[in-house]
């Protein structure tokens, strides 16, 4: 049944079209992330662009742990290139989010991260996103192919 929403026709049929979200079962690594009150909007949930920082605070966490990412001082840094994120579940302070970690592809300067974004105990994802990094040369942002190590950090969590 047709309906609009801001003066633009939107298909709500299409809606139930969309796919389920995953489960925790489908992510590989997993980060715990406390929301702080500043997250939510005026509307009481986490505000959508919060969710990026999210996605790039759990990858990049993981990537220091596992002493693949120097941001300070590596030859080799990550650019992200292209972002998405589909939203399943309102998040909002004082939730406790639980970040897992996929990597879906793996080129030869390049990696896709997806991400879900747990509440509390839930098993579904509340969030799930995406992001391309294509790692470049830190003075002249060339690409560069992925390093030994951090090749082996990525195929341990590549679905």
């Amino acid at each position: 049944m047709p309906s609009t929403r801001g003066g633009q026709l939107v298909n709500l049929a299409c809606m139930s079209d969309r796919p389920r979200p995953d489960t925790r079962a489908g992510y590989r690594a997993f980060r715990p992330i406390q929301t702080r009150w500043m997250d939510n909007d005026v509307y009481g949930h986490m505000n959508n662009v919060v969710h990026y920082s999210l996605f790039d605070t759990a990858v990049n966490g993981w990537l220091v742990e596992r002493g693949v990412l120097d941001f300070h001082k590596g030859e080799q840094v990550g650019l992200v290139v292209e972002t998405g994120c589909r939203y399943h579940a309102e998040i909002a302070f004082p939730d406790v989010v639980t970040a897992g970690l996929r990597v879906a592809k793996i080129g030869s300067s390049s990696v896709r991260y997806e991400i879900g974004l747990f509440r509390n105990d839930a098993d579904e994802a509340a969030a799930e996103g995406f992001f391309v990094h294509v790692y470049v040369d830190r003075q002249n942002r060339r690409p560069l192919p992925l390093n030994a190590a951090l090749r082996a950090a990525l195929e341990g969590i590549a679905a």
